[in-house]
């Protein structure tokens, strides 16, 4: 990859040090221009007429996401964040008290929600699945699980939002078709940092955003659902004229893609420019991105555990570029005043939204660093210097 064109092409990452990429990441130069094209047009035209004369543009976000995770365009459908796609698949399942949802200790707290909910609701169950010493799934007692519960659905968080690892999402999706069980991965932190492949994986939903390491803008974000849930009629519990038509007083029919899952009202504008995105992902190749970021992750990784006093919480025999630490007694504050001074973005990870996780490690939050590509290793250089003087 060209680094030197790629910072060209993104405006925001000359002025500071932006390690904020699994918050909401820097948008390419595209991105940004695509949006305020569109909305001049509706300014001048309205919304409707520019719909239909970006038509064919429009059809392909569809393309470019089903490049990205190696599906059709049939399976994608748009979403206004990973949260909407995830609720919208989720709904789409008809539980009955007594059934289970078989997750891990490191779900996300939008995804933990919505199954307390269930199970207020609808009086289902949530098991969780151990994790091994290093961090990673412990999949015998996963099938274990698997077969004692026989649950409705399997839920996994592909990169946890409080630490870096990579989940073995493949071998729970090969369990998952071993044993017939429905299988939703929330891969809101892994598209755009790490190929996913979806049909390796095996899942039946796939959940992602848009602002986070795929870099397009906020309120945006797409669902993946595969031919056996498009084929066996699953659509969200409240759908509109964007996912079915109005046949009879009482009867509709689902669209037969993955749009089902859309409502008719969109803004296009974010669309394209999550499209421009993707796009911009694709032409880079997203195990180019993978390779130089794993370049970046080990450089930082090895530079804070040089440093005295530093104490990271990332586990996983995979790891990504999600960094978590802290620094001997330093309270949040006295840390978050040196890294803005220097010119450091970054996260605070805290305890409500990793509470399974956290409460385990003992902590109530740590400072999350989250390189991308457009980063550099001068870059992390002078980050490591910082995090030294604290």
């Amino acid at each position: 990859m060209n680094i030197k064109k790629i910072r060209r092409d993104t405006p925001g990452c000359h002025d500071k040090i932006f390690f904020n990429s699994a918050g909401a990441s820097l948008m390419p130069a595209v991105v940004v221009e695509t949006i305020k094209g569109y909305l001049e047009q509706e300014e001048q035209l309205g919304g409707y007429m520019v719909q239909d004369l970006q038509e064919t543009m429009i059809n392909e976000f569809y393309d470019e996401v089903a490049k990205l995770l190696n599906c059709h365009p049939r399976n994608v459908a748009f979403a206004y964040n990973a949260t909407d796609a995830y609720a919208k698949a989720i709904s789409s399942i008809a539980f009955n008290p007594g059934d289970t949802i078989l997750t891990t200790d490191d779900d996300y707290v939008s995804n933990y929600i919505a199954f307390i909910s269930l199970k207020k609701r609808f009086g289902i169950n949530i098991l969780r699945g151990k994790n091994l010493d290093n961090g990673d799934l412990d999949l015998e007692h996963f099938e274990a699980q698997i077969q004692q519960h026989q649950p409705r659905l399997i839920a996994v968080t592909h990169v946890p939002t409080n630490s870096g690892k990579i989940q073995d999402a493949v071998s729970v999706g090969k369990l998952c078709k071993k044993y017939d069980v429905l299988y939703l991965l929330d891969a809101c932190q892994s598209v755009g940092q790490i190929p996913v492949d979806v049909e390796e994986i095996g899942c039946d939903f796939l959940s992602v955003t848009g602002r986070k390491f795929l870099r397009g803008p906020r309120g945006t974000g797409f669902l993946y659902a595969s031919d056996r849930m498009l084929e066996e009629g699953y659509m969200p519990l409240f759908a509109d004229a964007g996912g079915a038509d109005w046949i009879a007083p009482e009867a509709y029919r689902p669209h037969k893609e993955a749009k089902r899952f859309q409502l008719w009202e969109n803004s296009y504008a974010i669309l394209l420019g999550l499209k421009e995105a993707v796009r911009y992902l694709n032409g880079l190749g997203v195990q180019n991105v993978y390779d130089y970021n794993q370049t970046l992750l080990k450089q930082l990784t090895d530079g804070l555990q040089a440093i005295p006093g530093i104490k990271t919480y990332d586990e996983g025999s995979q790891r990504s570029n999600i960094i978590t630490f802290r620094k001997g007694d330093l309270e949040q504050e006295e840390i978050k005043t040196k890294l803005d001074e220097a010119g450091i973005f970054y996260s605070v990870s805290g305890i409500n939204y990793a509470l399974i996780d956290y409460q385990k490690k003992g902590v109530d939050w740590t400072v999350r660093f989250s390189p991308h590509y457009f980063n550099t290793t001068e870059e992390i250089n002078r980050a490591l210097h910082v995090v030294d003087s604290l």
